[in-house]
């Protein structure tokens, strides 16, 4: 069976889908976490921080929300959320380059210092370690990355 992927930009009426796929992936990646419990936290920041300032791009397959990005005027990739049944696959490459295509010279994000899967993927996209901080929200170390456009 082919599944046909569309890219487009998020609507409004995707907001629950995009959450239940934050959650899921989350989920998946840390599942010693009570994401479920942040869900509120995180509605509230999806509706007031990223709708408002970021183009989020979402991916559909077969009509099915199954990955999104978000990349702000300042080229910082908050989200790139790709649902657990297609990781391994080209749906995150895609989207990543629909960022750079979206912020053409540079982006910069942050990344789990704990997260090696996602620090692989994203130096296979190009980036590079650009230093270390902490996520104020988990505590977490962090590692930021960032991908330049070659001249």
């Amino acid at each position: 069976m082919t599944t046909s992927l569309v890219l487009r930009p998020y609507r409004s009426e995707d907001e629950d889908a995009a959450i239940a796929l934050w959650l899921e992936t989350w989920r998946q990646a840390y599942p010693s976490i009570d994401f479920a419990a942040r869900v509120p936290w995180w509605r509230d920041r999806w509706r007031n921080e990223l709708v408002p300032n970021a183009a989020i791009i979402v991916a559909e397959e077969s009509g099915t929300l199954a990955g999104f990005v978000t990349i702000d005027a300042q080229a910082y990739l908050d989200q790139l959320v790709v649902a657990p049944d297609r990781w391994g696959t080209k749906l995150a490459d895609t989207l990543v380059n629909e960022a750079k295509r979206l912020s053409p010279n540079s982006i910069t994000l942050l990344v789990n210092q704990d997260n090696a899967r996602a620090i692989r993927f994203y130096r296979r996209n190009g980036f590079v370690h650009a230093g270390t901080d902490v996520n104020p929200t988990s505590g977490r170390p962090v590692l930021k990355m960032e991908w330049k456009a070659t001249p």
